[in-house]
Protein backbone atom coordinates (compact mmCIF):
# COMPACT_ATOMS: atom_id res chain seq x y z
CA UNK A 1 0.00 0.00 0.00
CA UNK A 2 2.75 2.44 0.89
CA UNK A 3 4.58 1.58 -2.30
CA UNK A 4 1.54 2.38 -4.39
CA UNK A 5 1.08 5.69 -2.60
CA UNK A 6 4.67 6.75 -3.23
CA UNK A 7 4.49 5.69 -6.86
CA UNK A 8 1.42 7.83 -7.42
CA UNK A 9 3.02 10.82 -5.74
CA UNK A 10 6.16 10.63 -7.82
CA UNK A 11 4.19 10.52 -11.04
CA UNK A 12 5.74 7.25 -12.22
CA UNK A 13 2.92 6.60 -14.68
CA UNK A 14 0.47 4.76 -12.46
CA UNK A 15 -1.49 7.96 -11.95
CA UNK A 16 -1.73 8.54 -15.71
CA UNK A 17 -2.91 4.99 -16.30
CA UNK A 18 -5.41 5.36 -13.48
CA UNK A 19 -6.90 8.43 -15.11
CA UNK A 20 -7.18 6.64 -18.45
CA UNK A 21 -9.15 3.81 -16.85
CA UNK A 22 -11.82 6.19 -15.56
CA UNK A 23 -14.73 6.49 -17.97
CA UNK A 24 -16.07 9.57 -16.23
CA UNK A 25 -14.77 11.63 -13.38
CA UNK A 26 -16.10 9.85 -10.26
CA UNK A 27 -16.28 13.00 -8.17
CA UNK A 28 -18.67 15.21 -10.05
CA UNK A 29 -18.91 18.84 -9.00
CA UNK A 30 -22.67 18.64 -8.55
CA UNK A 31 -22.37 15.74 -6.13
CA UNK A 32 -24.07 16.45 -2.81
CA UNK A 33 -20.82 15.88 -0.92
CA UNK A 34 -19.19 18.73 -2.79
CA UNK A 35 -21.55 21.31 -1.29
CA UNK A 36 -18.68 23.04 0.51
CA UNK A 37 -17.14 24.08 -2.82
CA UNK A 38 -20.33 25.21 -4.52
CA UNK A 39 -21.49 28.80 -4.69
CA UNK A 40 -24.71 30.12 -3.19
CA UNK A 41 -27.89 28.64 -4.61
CA UNK A 42 -29.53 32.05 -4.77
CA UNK A 43 -28.17 35.13 -6.43
CA UNK A 44 -29.27 37.16 -3.39
CA UNK A 45 -26.68 35.48 -1.14
CA UNK A 46 -22.91 35.34 -1.12
CA UNK A 47 -20.25 33.47 0.80
CA UNK A 48 -17.86 35.23 3.16
CA UNK A 49 -15.21 33.99 5.57
CA UNK A 50 -14.79 35.27 9.14
CA UNK A 51 -11.53 34.45 10.92
CA UNK A 52 -10.88 34.63 14.65
CA UNK A 53 -7.83 33.73 16.74
CA UNK A 54 -8.77 31.23 19.45
CA UNK A 55 -7.55 31.43 23.05
CA UNK A 56 -8.00 27.85 24.31
CA UNK A 57 -6.88 26.44 27.64
CA UNK A 58 -4.61 23.39 27.90
CA UNK A 59 -7.49 20.91 27.87
CA UNK A 60 -9.02 22.54 24.80
CA UNK A 61 -5.65 22.56 23.05
CA UNK A 62 -5.47 18.80 23.53
CA UNK A 63 -8.99 18.40 22.12
CA UNK A 64 -8.15 20.54 19.08
CA UNK A 65 -4.99 18.51 18.42
CA UNK A 66 -7.00 15.28 18.79
CA UNK A 67 -9.53 16.45 16.19
CA UNK A 68 -6.72 17.43 13.80
CA UNK A 69 -5.12 13.99 14.22
CA UNK A 70 -8.46 12.25 13.62
CA UNK A 71 -8.96 14.21 10.39
CA UNK A 72 -5.45 13.26 9.25
CA UNK A 73 -6.06 9.58 10.08
CA UNK A 74 -9.37 9.48 8.16
CA UNK A 75 -7.79 11.20 5.17
CA UNK A 76 -4.91 8.70 5.00
CA UNK A 77 -7.24 5.73 5.46
CA UNK A 78 -9.53 6.97 2.68
CA UNK A 79 -6.51 7.46 0.44
CA UNK A 80 -5.50 3.83 0.99
CA UNK A 81 -8.98 2.69 0.00
CA UNK A 82 -8.89 4.98 -3.03
CA UNK A 83 -5.53 3.64 -4.23
CA UNK A 84 -6.71 0.03 -3.79
CA UNK A 85 -9.84 0.71 -5.83
CA UNK A 86 -7.89 2.40 -8.63
CA UNK A 87 -5.36 -0.44 -8.77
CA UNK A 88 -8.06 -3.12 -8.92
CA UNK A 89 -9.89 -1.14 -11.59
CA UNK A 90 -6.68 -0.89 -13.59
CA UNK A 91 -6.28 -4.67 -13.40
CA UNK A 92 -9.72 -5.16 -14.94
CA UNK A 93 -12.06 -5.39 -11.95
CA UNK A 94 -15.54 -3.95 -12.42
CA UNK A 95 -15.33 -1.55 -9.48
CA UNK A 96 -16.06 2.13 -9.22
CA UNK A 97 -13.81 4.58 -7.47
CA UNK A 98 -15.35 5.40 -4.06
CA UNK A 99 -16.56 8.90 -3.38
CA UNK A 100 -16.87 10.61 -0.01
CA UNK A 101 -20.27 9.08 0.76
CA UNK A 102 -19.02 5.55 0.03
CA UNK A 103 -15.91 6.13 2.15
CA UNK A 104 -18.01 7.34 5.05
CA UNK A 105 -20.27 4.28 4.90
CA UNK A 106 -17.23 2.03 4.88
CA UNK A 107 -15.75 3.98 7.77
CA UNK A 108 -18.89 3.44 9.87
CA UNK A 109 -18.43 -0.31 9.50
CA UNK A 110 -14.65 -0.24 9.81
CA UNK A 111 -14.47 1.79 13.03
CA UNK A 112 -16.63 -0.70 14.97
CA UNK A 113 -14.36 -3.64 14.24
CA UNK A 114 -12.19 -4.20 17.37
CA UNK A 115 -9.43 -5.67 15.22
CA UNK A 116 -8.81 -2.26 13.63
CA UNK A 117 -8.03 -0.60 16.96
CA UNK A 118 -10.09 2.51 16.31
CA UNK A 119 -11.94 2.67 19.61
CA UNK A 120 -10.86 6.28 20.05
CA UNK A 121 -13.09 7.52 17.23
CA UNK A 122 -15.92 8.59 19.59
CA UNK A 123 -13.65 11.12 21.34
CA UNK A 124 -13.94 13.43 18.33
CA UNK A 125 -16.81 14.92 16.39
CA UNK A 126 -18.24 12.78 13.61
CA UNK A 127 -18.00 15.79 11.28
CA UNK A 128 -14.20 15.53 11.32
CA UNK A 129 -14.22 12.19 9.49
CA UNK A 130 -16.93 13.21 7.04
CA UNK A 131 -15.18 16.42 6.04
CA UNK A 132 -11.82 14.62 5.71
CA UNK A 133 -13.35 12.26 3.14
CA UNK A 134 -14.83 15.25 1.31
CA UNK A 135 -11.44 16.91 1.22
CA UNK A 136 -9.97 13.74 -0.29
CA UNK A 137 -12.79 13.64 -2.82
CA UNK A 138 -12.12 17.20 -3.86
CA UNK A 139 -8.34 16.59 -4.09
CA UNK A 140 -8.75 13.56 -6.35
CA UNK A 141 -11.36 15.33 -8.48
CA UNK A 142 -8.97 18.25 -9.00
CA UNK A 143 -6.19 15.82 -9.96
CA UNK A 144 -8.32 14.07 -12.60
CA UNK A 145 -9.61 17.36 -14.01
CA UNK A 146 -6.13 18.84 -14.29
CA UNK A 147 -4.80 15.77 -16.11
CA UNK A 148 -7.61 15.90 -18.64
CA UNK A 149 -7.21 19.66 -19.13
CA UNK A 150 -3.54 19.48 -20.09
CA UNK A 151 -1.66 21.41 -21.29
CA UNK A 152 -3.88 24.28 -20.10
CA UNK A 153 -5.08 24.96 -16.60
CA UNK A 154 -3.54 24.63 -13.16
CA UNK A 155 -1.81 21.33 -12.48
CA UNK A 156 -2.70 19.27 -9.41
CA UNK A 157 -0.82 16.20 -8.28
CA UNK A 158 -2.23 12.97 -6.95
CA UNK A 159 -3.34 13.22 -3.28
CA UNK A 160 -0.53 12.45 -0.87
CA UNK A 161 -0.51 10.93 2.59
CA UNK A 162 -0.41 13.39 5.46
CA UNK A 163 2.25 13.13 8.14
CA UNK A 164 2.08 14.34 11.72
CA UNK A 165 4.34 17.30 12.34
CA UNK A 166 4.52 18.24 8.66
CA UNK A 167 2.08 20.51 6.99
CA UNK A 168 -0.77 22.42 8.59
CA UNK A 169 -2.99 20.84 11.25
CA UNK A 170 -6.55 21.53 10.23
CA UNK A 171 -10.04 20.06 10.36
CA UNK A 172 -13.54 21.18 9.45
CA UNK A 173 -16.77 21.01 11.43
CA UNK A 174 -20.40 21.38 10.46
CA UNK A 175 -23.50 21.63 12.60
CA UNK A 176 -24.72 24.25 15.07
CA UNK A 177 -22.44 27.12 16.01
CA UNK A 178 -22.86 29.93 18.52
CA UNK A 179 -20.88 33.16 18.73
CA UNK A 180 -20.61 35.53 21.66
CA UNK A 181 -18.73 38.73 22.26
CA UNK A 182 -15.53 36.99 23.30
CA UNK A 183 -16.21 33.30 22.63
CA UNK A 184 -17.32 30.78 20.03
CA UNK A 185 -19.05 27.47 20.63
CA UNK A 186 -18.06 24.58 18.35
CA UNK A 187 -19.61 21.09 18.10
CA UNK A 188 -18.05 18.61 20.55
CA UNK A 189 -15.46 21.21 21.60
CA UNK A 190 -17.65 23.52 23.61
CA UNK A 191 -17.11 27.19 24.28
CA UNK A 192 -13.66 28.57 23.45
CA UNK A 193 -12.47 32.11 24.07
CA UNK A 194 -11.31 34.29 21.17
CA UNK A 195 -8.82 37.16 21.15
CA UNK A 196 -10.88 39.56 19.00
CA UNK A 197 -14.20 41.20 19.73
CA UNK A 198 -16.90 39.31 17.80
CA UNK A 199 -19.81 41.63 18.67
CA UNK A 200 -20.38 42.82 15.11
CA UNK A 201 -20.38 39.28 13.74
CA UNK A 202 -22.74 38.19 16.54
CA UNK A 203 -25.15 40.99 15.60
CA UNK A 204 -25.28 39.83 11.96
CA UNK A 205 -26.03 36.27 13.07
CA UNK A 206 -28.83 37.29 15.43
CA UNK A 207 -30.45 39.55 12.84
CA UNK A 208 -30.54 36.73 10.28
CA UNK A 209 -28.39 38.55 7.74
CA UNK A 210 -25.69 35.86 8.05
CA UNK A 211 -25.63 32.13 8.73
CA UNK A 212 -22.65 29.87 9.49
CA UNK A 213 -22.38 26.75 7.33
CA UNK A 214 -19.01 25.28 8.31
CA UNK A 215 -16.04 26.10 10.52
CA UNK A 216 -12.43 25.27 9.62
CA UNK A 217 -9.97 25.18 12.50
CA UNK A 218 -6.28 25.52 11.65
CA UNK A 219 -3.06 25.82 13.61
CA UNK A 220 -0.37 28.28 12.59
CA UNK A 221 2.77 28.04 14.72
CA UNK A 222 1.39 27.62 18.27
CA UNK A 223 -1.87 29.52 17.70
CA UNK A 224 -5.25 28.10 16.67
CA UNK A 225 -7.65 29.94 14.34
CA UNK A 226 -11.27 29.34 13.38
CA UNK A 227 -12.55 30.32 9.93
CA UNK A 228 -16.33 30.50 9.68
CA UNK A 229 -17.84 30.04 6.24
CA UNK A 230 -20.81 32.38 6.25
CA UNK A 231 -23.74 32.75 3.88
CA UNK A 232 -24.94 36.31 4.08
CA UNK A 233 -27.37 38.51 2.22
CA UNK A 234 -25.63 40.00 -0.76
CA UNK A 235 -25.28 43.74 -0.62
CA UNK A 236 -25.28 45.06 -4.16
CA UNK A 237 -22.75 47.93 -4.18
CA UNK A 238 -23.40 51.05 -6.19
CA UNK A 239 -21.32 50.77 -9.33
CA UNK A 240 -19.13 53.81 -9.51
CA UNK A 241 -19.37 55.63 -12.80
CA UNK A 242 -16.91 58.13 -14.14
CA UNK A 243 -13.96 59.11 -12.05
CA UNK A 244 -10.32 58.91 -12.95
CA UNK A 245 -8.72 55.63 -13.94
CA UNK A 246 -5.72 54.75 -11.80
CA UNK A 247 -2.89 52.53 -12.97
CA UNK A 248 -0.97 50.38 -10.51
CA UNK A 249 2.53 49.25 -11.42
CA UNK A 250 3.96 46.73 -8.97
CA UNK A 251 7.65 46.42 -8.26
CA UNK A 252 10.26 45.10 -5.87
CA UNK A 253 11.85 48.22 -4.34
CA UNK A 254 8.44 49.90 -4.26
CA UNK A 255 5.48 47.55 -3.90
CA UNK A 256 3.13 49.73 -5.95
CA UNK A 257 3.50 52.94 -7.94
CA UNK A 258 0.21 54.69 -8.71
CA UNK A 259 -0.41 56.82 -11.76
CA UNK A 260 -1.40 59.80 -9.59
CA UNK A 261 2.16 59.99 -8.20
CA UNK A 262 1.71 58.02 -4.99
CA UNK A 263 4.42 55.55 -4.08
CA UNK A 264 3.59 52.64 -1.76
CA UNK A 265 6.65 51.13 -0.12
CA UNK A 266 6.19 47.54 0.99
CA UNK A 267 7.42 46.18 4.33
CA UNK A 268 9.67 43.48 2.80
CA UNK A 269 8.80 41.25 5.72
CA UNK A 270 11.09 38.39 4.75
CA UNK A 271 14.10 40.62 4.10
CA UNK A 272 13.61 42.42 7.43
CA UNK A 273 13.50 39.14 9.39
CA UNK A 274 16.00 37.17 7.34
CA UNK A 275 18.84 37.57 9.85
CA UNK A 276 16.69 36.35 12.72
CA UNK A 277 15.32 33.54 10.58
CA UNK A 278 18.82 32.31 9.74
CA UNK A 279 19.88 32.45 13.37
CA UNK A 280 16.85 30.44 14.53
CA UNK A 281 17.27 27.92 11.71
CA UNK A 282 20.91 27.35 12.57
CA UNK A 283 20.09 26.94 16.28
CA UNK A 284 17.29 24.50 15.46
CA UNK A 285 19.56 22.34 13.29
CA UNK A 286 22.01 21.95 16.19
CA UNK A 287 19.42 20.56 18.62
CA UNK A 288 19.32 16.83 19.25
CA UNK A 289 16.55 14.97 17.41
CA UNK A 290 13.36 14.27 19.36
CA UNK A 291 14.54 16.35 22.32
CA UNK A 292 12.55 18.93 24.24
CA UNK A 293 14.97 21.69 23.22
CA UNK A 294 14.45 20.85 19.55
CA UNK A 295 10.70 21.04 20.00
CA UNK A 296 11.01 24.45 21.63
CA UNK A 297 13.31 25.73 18.90
CA UNK A 298 10.86 24.50 16.28
CA UNK A 299 8.11 26.55 17.94
CA UNK A 300 10.30 29.67 17.89
CA UNK A 301 11.09 29.13 14.23
CA UNK A 302 7.42 28.62 13.40
CA UNK A 303 6.47 31.82 15.22
CA UNK A 304 9.05 33.73 13.18
CA UNK A 305 7.59 32.41 9.92
CA UNK A 306 4.06 33.19 11.12
CA UNK A 307 4.99 36.77 11.92
CA UNK A 308 6.53 37.28 8.48
CA UNK A 309 3.35 36.03 6.85
CA UNK A 310 1.12 38.15 9.10
CA UNK A 311 3.08 41.35 8.46
CA UNK A 312 2.94 40.77 4.72
CA UNK A 313 -0.79 40.03 4.63
CA UNK A 314 -1.60 42.98 6.87
CA UNK A 315 0.02 45.43 4.48
CA UNK A 316 -1.54 43.83 1.41
CA UNK A 317 -5.00 44.02 2.97
CA UNK A 318 -4.55 47.70 3.80
CA UNK A 319 -3.31 48.56 0.32
CA UNK A 320 -5.99 46.58 -1.54
CA UNK A 321 -8.76 48.06 0.62
CA UNK A 322 -7.45 51.57 0.05
CA UNK A 323 -7.38 51.09 -3.71
CA UNK A 324 -10.80 49.43 -3.97
CA UNK A 325 -12.56 51.97 -1.77
CA UNK A 326 -11.13 55.16 -3.25
CA UNK A 327 -10.90 54.47 -7.00
CA UNK A 328 -13.61 53.64 -9.51
CA UNK A 329 -11.35 51.91 -12.05
CA UNK A 330 -8.08 50.15 -11.27
CA UNK A 331 -5.76 48.88 -14.00
CA UNK A 332 -3.11 46.25 -13.25
CA UNK A 333 -0.92 44.08 -15.43
CA UNK A 334 -1.70 40.44 -16.13
CA UNK A 335 1.68 39.22 -14.91
CA UNK A 336 2.96 35.64 -14.97
CA UNK A 337 4.28 35.39 -11.44
CA UNK A 338 5.15 31.73 -11.74
CA UNK A 339 7.26 32.40 -14.81
CA UNK A 340 9.09 35.27 -13.15
CA UNK A 341 9.88 33.15 -10.13
CA UNK A 342 12.19 31.11 -12.36
CA UNK A 343 14.71 33.96 -12.16
CA UNK A 344 16.82 32.82 -9.23
CA UNK A 345 18.21 36.31 -8.64
CA UNK A 346 14.77 37.86 -8.19
CA UNK A 347 12.68 34.93 -6.94
CA UNK A 348 13.04 35.73 -3.23
CA UNK A 349 12.22 39.41 -3.70
CA UNK A 350 9.24 38.60 -5.89
CA UNK A 351 7.93 36.12 -3.34
CA UNK A 352 8.46 38.66 -0.57
CA UNK A 353 6.57 41.35 -2.48
CA UNK A 354 3.25 39.52 -2.70
CA UNK A 355 2.00 40.69 -6.08
CA UNK A 356 -0.18 37.67 -6.79
CA UNK A 357 -1.81 37.93 -3.38
CA UNK A 358 -2.42 41.64 -3.97
CA UNK A 359 -4.09 40.95 -7.31
CA UNK A 360 -6.30 38.26 -5.76
CA UNK A 361 -7.38 40.64 -3.00
CA UNK A 362 -8.18 43.38 -5.50
CA UNK A 363 -10.43 41.04 -7.47
CA UNK A 364 -12.88 40.31 -4.67
CA UNK A 365 -12.60 43.66 -2.91
CA UNK A 366 -13.47 45.52 -6.10
CA UNK A 367 -16.66 43.45 -6.22
CA UNK A 368 -17.37 44.36 -2.60
CA UNK A 369 -16.96 48.11 -3.00
CA UNK A 370 -18.31 48.57 -6.54
CA UNK A 371 -15.00 49.27 -8.28
CA UNK A 372 -13.86 47.92 -11.63
CA UNK A 373 -10.64 45.94 -11.95
CA UNK A 374 -9.07 45.90 -15.42
CA UNK A 375 -6.16 43.67 -16.36
CA UNK A 376 -3.89 44.98 -19.08
CA UNK A 377 -2.31 42.48 -21.43
CA UNK A 378 1.04 41.14 -20.29
CA UNK A 379 2.33 41.95 -23.78
CA UNK A 380 1.53 45.65 -23.36
CA UNK A 381 4.87 47.51 -23.29
CA UNK A 382 3.94 49.77 -20.38
CA UNK A 383 7.54 50.34 -19.25
CA UNK A 384 9.06 51.05 -22.68
CA UNK A 385 6.23 53.28 -23.92
CA UNK A 386 6.37 57.03 -23.41
CA UNK A 387 3.30 58.15 -21.47
CA UNK A 388 3.38 61.55 -23.21
CA UNK A 389 3.90 60.88 -26.93
CA UNK A 390 3.47 57.08 -27.15
CA UNK A 391 6.86 56.25 -28.68
CA UNK A 392 8.03 52.73 -27.81
CA UNK A 393 11.67 52.15 -27.00
CA UNK A 394 13.46 49.10 -28.34
CA UNK A 395 14.75 48.18 -24.89
CA UNK A 396 14.93 49.50 -21.35
CA UNK A 397 17.19 47.50 -19.02
CA UNK A 398 16.04 46.88 -15.49
CA UNK A 399 19.02 48.81 -14.10
CA UNK A 400 17.82 52.02 -15.81
CA UNK A 401 15.40 53.55 -13.31
CA UNK A 402 14.58 56.77 -15.21
CA UNK A 403 12.69 56.88 -18.51
CA UNK A 404 14.09 59.40 -21.00
CA UNK A 405 12.14 59.95 -24.21
CA UNK A 406 14.29 61.09 -27.12
CA UNK A 407 11.22 62.16 -29.14
CA UNK A 408 9.48 64.57 -26.73
CA UNK A 409 12.13 65.00 -24.05
CA UNK A 410 10.07 63.54 -21.20
CA UNK A 411 12.11 62.51 -18.17
CA UNK A 412 10.23 60.44 -15.66
CA UNK A 413 10.67 57.64 -13.17
CA UNK A 414 10.23 54.37 -15.07
CA UNK A 415 7.63 52.91 -12.66
CA UNK A 416 5.57 56.09 -12.67
CA UNK A 417 5.73 56.13 -16.47
CA UNK A 418 4.49 52.52 -16.54
CA UNK A 419 1.65 53.36 -14.14
CA UNK A 420 0.55 56.27 -16.35
CA UNK A 421 0.53 53.98 -19.38
CA UNK A 422 -1.58 51.45 -17.48
CA UNK A 423 -4.07 54.20 -16.64
CA UNK A 424 -4.45 54.80 -20.40
CA UNK A 425 -4.95 51.10 -21.14
CA UNK A 426 -8.81 51.16 -21.26
CA UNK A 427 -8.68 53.69 -24.10
CA UNK A 428 -5.97 51.76 -25.91
CA UNK A 429 -7.82 48.46 -25.59
CA UNK A 430 -11.11 49.98 -26.74
CA UNK A 431 -9.68 51.64 -29.86
CA UNK A 432 -7.21 48.95 -30.94
CA UNK A 433 -8.14 46.17 -33.35
CA UNK A 434 -7.30 42.51 -32.77
CA UNK A 435 -3.51 42.46 -32.46
CA UNK A 436 -2.80 39.21 -30.60
CA UNK A 437 -2.05 35.79 -31.96
CA UNK A 438 -3.04 32.46 -30.42
CA UNK A 439 -0.15 32.74 -27.93
CA UNK A 440 -1.31 36.25 -26.91
CA UNK A 441 1.65 37.78 -28.67
CA UNK A 442 1.41 41.19 -30.33
CA UNK A 443 1.32 40.67 -34.10
CA UNK A 444 1.05 44.37 -35.03
CA UNK A 445 3.61 46.16 -32.87
CA UNK A 446 4.75 48.55 -35.57
CA UNK A 447 8.03 48.73 -37.48
CA UNK A 448 11.42 48.62 -35.83
CA UNK A 449 15.02 48.67 -37.04
CA UNK A 450 16.00 45.24 -38.35
CA UNK A 451 19.16 43.40 -37.41
CA UNK A 452 21.97 43.30 -40.02
CA UNK A 453 21.07 39.73 -41.04
CA UNK A 454 17.37 40.59 -41.33
CA UNK A 455 17.40 43.57 -43.66
CA UNK A 456 14.03 44.46 -45.08
CA UNK A 457 12.02 42.63 -42.41
CA UNK A 458 9.89 43.78 -39.54
CA UNK A 459 10.04 42.10 -36.14
CA UNK A 460 7.62 41.94 -33.23
CA UNK A 461 8.77 43.68 -30.16
CA UNK A 462 8.55 41.27 -27.23
CA UNK A 463 7.99 42.65 -23.78
CA UNK A 464 9.57 40.95 -20.80
CA UNK A 465 8.08 41.99 -17.51
CA UNK A 466 8.42 41.03 -13.88
CA UNK A 467 5.75 39.03 -11.96
CA UNK A 468 4.38 38.48 -8.44
CA UNK A 469 3.73 36.56 -5.24
CA UNK A 470 3.71 38.05 -1.66
CA UNK A 471 4.58 41.07 0.73
CA UNK A 472 3.26 43.58 3.41
CA UNK A 473 3.27 46.03 6.45
CA UNK A 474 2.22 49.63 7.20
CA UNK A 475 1.01 51.70 4.26
CA UNK A 476 3.64 54.29 3.32
CA UNK A 477 3.28 56.63 0.37
CA UNK A 478 5.47 59.24 -1.22
CA UNK A 479 4.43 61.79 -3.78
CA UNK A 480 6.19 61.83 -7.14
CA UNK A 481 5.89 64.81 -9.38
CA UNK A 482 4.60 64.15 -12.91
CA UNK A 483 7.72 65.41 -14.65
CA UNK A 484 10.42 64.95 -12.05
CA UNK A 485 13.54 63.44 -13.52
CA UNK A 486 14.75 61.83 -10.34
CA UNK A 487 14.65 58.38 -8.87
CA UNK A 488 11.95 58.26 -6.19
CA UNK A 489 12.87 57.17 -2.68
CA UNK A 490 12.45 53.48 -2.24
CA UNK A 491 12.76 52.63 -5.93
Amino acid sequence: MVYLGRSYRRGSGLADRAVKTLDVCPFHRNHSNMRSTLGPRSGAHAFRAMRFALDPNNKQRGALASHAGAARYAYNLGLEWLIDAIERRRLGADESVPNAAAMHLRWNRWKRDPANGAGWWSNNSKCVYQEAFRDLEHAFNSFVASRRARPHGKRFGFPRFKCKGRGCDRFRLSGVFHVGKRWVQLPNLGRIRVHEDASKFMTHLKSGRARITTATITRQADRWYVNFRVVRTKRVPERRTGGAVIGVDVGINALATLSNGELVVGPKALAASLHKLRRLSKAHSRKRLKSLNRRRSAQKLARCYARISSVRLDHLHKLSTYLAKNHAQIVIEDLSVQGMMSNRRLARSIADAGWAELFAMLEYKCRWYGSSLIKASRWFASTRTCSSCGVIKDSLPLAVRVFDCAACGLTLDRDLNAAKNLAQWPKVAASASETQNACRGNVRPGPRRADPDEAGTEQSIGDIRLGAQRTSVGLQTDSIGPNEGRVASGI
